[in-house]
């Protein structure tokens, strides 16, 4: 393979990784339960985070323990659903024939 070809090869796939996110970039989940509202997008960045005063009377209550597993349940599950739908939308495109790396 030439230089020119491996110069070709190489825009192709930074062509194709700015379509990959941009297709992560689109994804977006939100989890709730409760009072806990947490929405992650496709590149794991949180983006809201919502409490309500129903989860909020745990902490006032003492009951701190209950809050806080609360807390890891909605961002696991959010974060969970988030990098299955990545996965799925990145098979899909490599399915479709969208994914042309090294062709």
């Amino acid at each position: 393979m030439g230089m020119i070809d491996q110069v070709k090869q190489a825009m192709q796939m930074r062509k194709e990784a700015k379509k990959v996110q941009a297709e992560i970039d689109q994804i977006s989940y939100t989890h709730t339960n409760g009072g806990i509202s947490v929405t992650v997008k496709g590149d794991f960045t949180v983006t809201q985070f919502k409490l309500t005063e129903d989860a909020l009377a745990e902490v006032k209550a003492g009951k701190t323990d209950r809050f806080e597993t609360m807390l890891k349940t909605v961002f696991n599950a959010a974060i969970s659903n988030v990098k299955q739908q990545t996965q799925q939308a990145m098979q899909q495109m490599m399915k479709d024939g969208n994914l042309t790396f090294g062709k």
